[in-house]
């Protein structure tokens, strides 16, 4: 049986914690910061955990080898 190939883009974006859930940072903390509320960025900082089950389904078949 061949090795799986992982897809890149999912792999740059996305990360599998310990547990098994996909953990990925939130978009719009590059620049034009300063227009951005103090709580939004906060907010922004936190990572985030992929919800629904079909979503953790798909990107788990992108990710073979976590």
């Amino acid at each position: 049986m061949p090795k799986l190939k992982t897809k890149k883009g999912v792999a740059k974006r996305l990360r599998l914690t310990k547990k098994g859930k996909i953990k990925y940072s939130t978009c719009g903390k590059s620049h034009l910061l300063s227009g951005k509320t103090s709580k939004r960025l906060r907010h922004l900082r936190r990572p985030k955990i992929v919800e629904g089950k079909k979503d953790v389904k798909y990107i788990k078949r992108m990710l073979p080898y976590g």
